[in-house]
């Protein structure tokens, strides 16, 4: 089992940043990679980032690349998301999530463990 616990949401102007948190408990280091999906109301769960729990290889959706980086401490089994430059079509509720097993990084369905999200509103 993992636990994932998301913090760091919240209102900000567009342009702003905003660093989000998702702290991992138990099974971690079975874990093979960790992301941050998003979800906007009416909307389907779409990938943001993702990072490879071992050896810190990251993948972005086209949408955040150059605006959004993903990062881990491994030593406080946490992962980050600092967002910069933000629009406010990133307005969503963001979800950290785990996968403990050999998968992609870009589908929901690939992943077997998730937060509960953090709201982050960006305000035009």
């Amino acid at each position: 089992q993992v636990q994932l616990v998301e913090s760091g949401g919240g209102l900000v102007q567009a342009g702003g940043s905003l660093r989000l948190s998702c702290a991992a408990s138990g099974r971690i280091l079975s874990a093979y990679a960790l992301g941050w999906f998003r979800q906007a109301p009416g909307k389907e769960r779409e990938f943001v980032a993702a990072i490879t729990w071992s050896g810190g290889i990251t993948y972005y959706a086209d949408s955040v690349k150059g605006r959004f980086t993903i990062s881990r401490d491994n030593a406080k089994n946490t992962v980050y998301l600092q967002m910069n430059s933000l629009k406010p079509e990133d307005t969503a509720l963001y979800y950290c999530a785990a996968r403990t097993y050999w998968s992609g990084n870009y589908y929901p369905h690939e992943y077997n463990y998730w937060g509960q999200g953090t709201q982050v509103t960006v305000s035009s």
